[in-house]
């Protein structure tokens, strides 16, 4: 999936997490009814139309419990596909498959959902100058994979956590009692590398943040008429991101109004998992 040696490692102990949450002491009801050397194949179909991704995560599922079992892909992730489409075969002990198949569906299921209405609000603005981002508002402990959704769905990431990125925001400027002095205090503390975004909640903030030269102003909750205004007077200055109640209903209008960046909590804070389910065929004994 393209990640660095440190995401691979977190993301190797997000599925055993996982495994270990589902499977606990092991499981009794495939360890009671199937033979041990039963061998089978599952197919996984996508039940409805969407945008597949984490199948390489699906994968690392099986390969945990079973390091011979066989996954092979039918497509790449970012694919957008119809109701029966196969995304993959798995091939090895059943008993092995059974147990790994519901952790492997629900990691496949959020992913895919995720790029899934990802890739829907990416349509709604194909035609203006602009990128779609997520935002922080992720299920714990699955952030790196919720971000890689959102990129396999045609979007962008904004900050990964807390600590790559500045962003001040209403309750930091509350505190520190102004847009200026937050961000004073800020350039005293961070690399001249680090971009600084600044939330504005009305023109006096913009102006204000203008001045102080920040990378990024991030527009909380304006309307489209406001948003216009906005972006006359940034004129180039700062990365303009819109933000706060974007729907697929009013994402494009939002676009039309010049703004560089639109952030987006819902794509991964009330997401809809994309139906994906698997059945056994093939079975026999391992000789």
């Amino acid at each position: 999936m393209g990640f660095s040696i440190k995401e691979n490692i977190l993301i190797d102990k997000i599925i055993e997490q996982a495994l270990l949450e589902d499977i606990g002491t092991g499981d009794i009801t495939s360890e009671s009814i199937i033979p041990s050397n039963l061998k089978a194949k599952g197919i996984i179909k996508s039940s409805e139309e969407g945008v597949v991704a984490g199948l390489d995560v699906a994968c690392l599922v099986f390969q945990k419990l079973d390091s011979e079992i066989i996954f092979q892909k039918k497509i790449k992730d970012g694919t957008k596909v119809t109701r029966g489409k196969v995304l993959a075969e798995i091939t090895g002990p059943a008993r092995t498959i059974l147990k790994g198949e519901r952790v492997a569906l629900n990691f496949l299921q959020r992913i895919s959902g995720i790029a899934t209405i990802t890739s829907k609000f990416c349509q709604e603005v194909k035609d203006f100058p602009v990128r779609i981002l997520d935002t922080r508002k992720t299920t714990p402990g699955l952030r790196i994979l919720e971000k890689y959704a959102v990129r396999m769905g045609g979007g962008y990431n904004h900050r990964f956590g807390l600590y790559d990125a500045v962003l001040i925001k209403d309750n930091h400027i509350a505190v520190a009692g102004g847009i200026k002095s937050a961000v004073n205090s800020v350039q005293k503390q961070i690399s001249h590398m680090t971009k600084i975004e600044v939330e504005v909640e009305n023109l006096s903030q913009l102006q204000e943040a203008l001045e102080m030269k920040v990378d990024i102003i991030m527009l909380d909750n304006m309307n489209s008429d406001t948003m216009r205004k906005a972006v006359k007077i940034v004129k180039g200055k700062a990365l303009i991101e819109a933000s706060g109640g974007i729907t697929l209903d009013n994402v494009r209008e939002i676009a039309q109004t010049g703004v560089d960046l639109i952030s987006i909590g819902c794509l991964t804070h009330s997401v809809k998992s994309l139906d994906i389910s698997m059945e056994i065929k093939n079975v026999s004994r391992i000789s």
